[in-house]
């Protein structure tokens, strides 16, 4: 066992996990993450709590973290390398495994030219695949990037991204195992629309035999109407929205849309559980975390094993 992680013990006992996440607020108000987390309370083994998402001021990961731990969740900090050096990495990696977070993932995050403050100035001291591995040398080594020694090592559960769809597709595995030979644990997928692209995905990650060596987490995303579904189609880059899923809920009334969106992802979800290497699923319902548990339910998914 190489961290307290409750995720951990899930994924390696075999059981299919259950990840959603929580986005802060753009304020100090602690009630706004732990309404949030009462939502997702009995169905799922972790949350992850973004850092500052299409870089936009929000309150910390590390903080938001804090508050789901405190009421009995199991917190995944989301850390991008976009706003820290490689100093406020490792100190901010230290203080999480101090406080009890038991799970990282690690992310390049969005340019600050995309996010509310563009005229920030960006870090990219470390890329994501550099981070991962200097969590990975603090936990089993015990060592800062500079080689020197730590005292009490950070026990966490590495996770990283990886988006299945964005071009060229062709080296989109490479990009994978380049993660998991840094030393990432779990990674949690861009969420998945065209399932036909990614069992093709997916088929590559076995023949490789990379599911032997990390577990994947399949990410979902419950469409609320044809307009989400058409942004996300020509807006959102690496995004993979086919035509006929689009049709689909075209072909709903406007007020029922919502609804056809979530049984879409209880359909996702369902065909994701039976596609060899998938380890779970990440429940991605942005803004909209009532869904979380109608998903998860109608997908044979709850209740969650104690572990």
């Amino acid at each position: 066992m190489k961290s307290s992680s409750r995720l951990e013990r899930v994924l390696t006992a075999g059981h299919f996990a259950v990840t959603s996440e929580c986005g802060p607020p753009r304020g100090a108000d602690p009630e706004a993450i732990r309404r949030k987390g009462e939502l997702l309370r009995g169905v799922v083994d972790a949350v992850n709590v973004t850092d500052c998402q299409t870089a936009v001021v929000r309150m910390s990961s590390l903080s938001s973290c804090l508050l789901l731990k405190e009421m009995g969740f199991e917190p995944i900090l989301q850390m991008v390398t976009r706003d820290r050096n490689r100093i406020a990495i490792q100190s901010d990696i230290l203080g999480a495994a101090a406080l009890g977070i038991n799970n990282i993932l690690c992310l390049t995050g969005d340019h600050q030219r995309a996010g509310d403050h563009p005229q920030a100035k960006n870090v990219f001291d470390l890329d994501s695949v550099q981070l991962i591995a200097a969590v990975k040398a603090m936990r089993d080594e015990g060592r800062f990037l500079n080689g020197e020694e730590l005292t009490v090592p950070p026990k966490l559960f590495i996770g990283a991204a990886a988006n299945p769809f964005a071009d060229p597709f062709e080296i989109r595995v490479l990009r994978l195992a380049k993660k998991v030979a840094a030393g990432a644990d779990f990674i949690q997928t861009q969420c998945i629309y065209n399932l036909e692209r990614f069992r093709e995905w997916m088929k590559q990650v076995v023949d490789m035999g990379l599911h032997e060596k990390v577990f994947i987490l399949a990410g979902v995303t419950p469409l609320k109407s044809v307009g989400m579904a058409r942004y996300m189609k020509n807006m959102v880059p690496g995004m993979d929205v086919p035509d006929e899923l689009i049709a689909r809920l075209k072909g709903v009334p406007k007020e029922k849309q919502p609804e056809e969106g979530v049984k879409i992802a209880i359909e996702t979800v369902q065909q994701l559980k039976e596609i060899e290497g998938v380890s779970g699923v990440h429940i991605m319902a942005i803004e909209w975390e009532e869904k979380v548990r109608e998903i998860a339910e109608g997908a044979g998914l709850l209740s969650r094993p104690e572990v």
